[in-house]
């Protein structure tokens, strides 16, 4: 049989089970990724062979492999015609799942076989094995794992396939030196124990696609030809979302407008453990930044604020510093997420510097707040994340050295740490002590930038709490930063896998 004959549909492959088991064949599943394919992958599809007379190998498709950067290094179609070379190999499938469970359930082999490194209870970081054990036992089938050398594709394809830059190697290299793969793994899981606060501008994101047609005959206005429209949960709602994959609890506070409050669709996006409070603008609408985009390229064409940034009236605004100086000593840290808007006023700002147990502040300067919201508006902040772009407007300076400016913040705020990001030449994380480090950027792609910088200042905030190394916390920040560039507007929150995956894909 040629390889080519090899490679069927997964339906295809069903029915050929059915037809082999009717001969009384014995059938041997496999399932993997199988990115370059190596050694450890010859002798485990070698081995499994052994357990019955006809060897089926599933391939993970492309769009669901999650172990980090320039990932899979090969495509689909590639990694299945690489498998069905093997000569141990009788059929081979590309998966239409995540998962092997329903193809567990679709093929319903007579043995499902891992590799020896699945042995561990610690490897299964995903919870899929165990899901797929389940379903082995719910079919009848028999799990058994082989026993031999474990290789790494992941390694293989850091040392000789990277598309990362040669001094982002190095730096990696280095950063081992320091700390291990299991140690910045530890890191993260420590953010499981805290209960956060989050507060700050409710946000909605529209997108509107659009193809251009070029100006107007009549008018100097670009016209365009409307294609769709999303509506993503954004601003501090996305932070809270972001904060809420990592620790136990979040409360979140909030502005939303009394017309147009979109209370119904933002309570729908919301973490099941985020708990809300939203205070009601009187006569004003729900914030929402409507973006006109390019439809293929996803080109930003521009964007229109519809918001009242007055803020609560009076009388609304003593109720929430009311709510925040009861709910502030039940939680171990606060996430302001300052748009600038009007959400959070000059009396919280106060209230949350006198009260809060560990404020971590981020305030964002954006075409709606014209360049008058800068870090200054606090009078503490335990930790600061904010752009180059921002801590340059709080100095006026556009050419000096960012590292005397923050530390100038850090010494006027009494922060902990400053984390200042910038863009693709990476974060500047500063301690108390007055230690810098530069941390480089890993995004291996760009769809859009919007978002990025909170969800690098949702998480940075959960290491600043824990008190980690400035380098750990600004590795973990730029890890997210990285996943965050490769999603569209705030259409999923960065979850707790997926960073720990993409720090695996860095250092193993």
């Amino acid at each position: 049989m040629f390889q080519t004959d090899k490679i069927k549909s997964i339906e295809e492959v069903a029915e050929i089970i059915e037809s082999l088991k009717v001969k009384g064949k014995r059938i041997v599943l496999c399932h993997g990724c199988f990115d370059l394919l190596h050694i450890g992958h010859i002798r485990y599809l070698s081995q499994s062979k052994q357990y019955g007379d006809v060897l089926v190998v599933t391939i993970t498709p492309d769009i669901y492999v999650d172990k980090g950067p320039h990932r899979p290094a090969f495509g689909e179609n590639y990694r299945a015609e690489a498998v069905a070379s093997l000569g141990s190999v009788d059929y081979v499938a590309i998966n239409k799942w995540p998962t092997a469970e329903e193809t567990l359930r679709l093929l319903r082999p007579h043995v499902y076989v891992k590799g020896s490194d699945f042995r561990s209870a610690s490897s299964d970081m995903t919870g899929k094995l165990t899901k797929e054990e389940k379903v082995v036992q719910e079919i009848g089938a028999e799990l058994v794992f082989t026993d031999d050398v474990v290789f790494s594709s992941t390694n293989l394809i850091n040392r000789f396939l990277s598309g990362f830059s040669d001094e982002i190697k190095e730096y990696l290299s280095i950063l081992q030196t320091r700390y291990s793969l299991e140690y910045v793994l530890g890191c993260i899981d420590q953010m499981s124990s805290i209960k956060a606060l989050v507060i700050g501008d409710a946000i909605l994101d529209e997108y509107h696609y659009c193809h251009t047609l070029g100006t107007s005959s009549k008018d100097p206005a670009l016209a365009l030809h409307y294609i769709s429209s999303d509506l993503f949960a954004g601003g501090a709602i996305a932070v809270a979302n972001h904060v809420a994959n990592f620790a136990e609890e979040v409360r979140f506070i909030s502005v939303l407008g009394e017309k147009d409050s979109y209370e119904d669709f933002i309570r729908s996006k919301l973490h099941a453990n985020v708990s809300p409070y939203f205070a009601i603008q009187n006569g004003a609408p729900t914030i929402i930044k409507r973006r006109f985009v390019e439809g293929y390229f996803l080109s930003k064409l521009f964007e229109v604020y519809v918001m009242d940034d007055r803020g609560l009236s009076a009388e609304k605004d003593a109720m929430v510093c009311d709510l925040l100086q009861k709910e502030l000593p039940r939680y171990h840290l606060v996430l302001t997420a300052d748009f600038g808007h009007g959400a959070i006023s000059d009396n919280m700002r106060r209230i949350l510097a006198d009260h809060a147990p560990f404020l971590a502040v981020n305030t964002q300067a954006n075409a709606g707040n014209r360049g008058f919201h800068t870090i200054s508006r606090y009078g503490r902040a335990d930790y600061v994340s904010i752009s180059e772009g921002e801590i340059r407007l709080e100095f006026r300076d556009n050419r000096n050295d960012i590292k005397e400016m923050m530390h100038h913040v850090s010494e006027k705020l009494g922060s902990r740490y400053i984390a200042v990001t910038q863009g693709r030449k990476g974060s500047i994380v500063r301690s108390r002590d007055g230690q810098f480090m530069l941390i480089p950027a890993f995004a291996a792609k760009v769809i859009d930038r919007v978002g990025s910088g909170d969800a690098f200042f949702s998480i940075t905030s959960l290491g600043a709490y824990l008190n980690f190394p400035p380098e750990i916390i600004g590795f973990i920040g730029n890890v997210v930063g990285a996943l965050a560039v490769e999603i569209l507007g705030n259409q999923k929150p960065i979850d707790k896998l997926s960073v720990k995956n993409y720090v695996k894909s860095l250092l193993k």
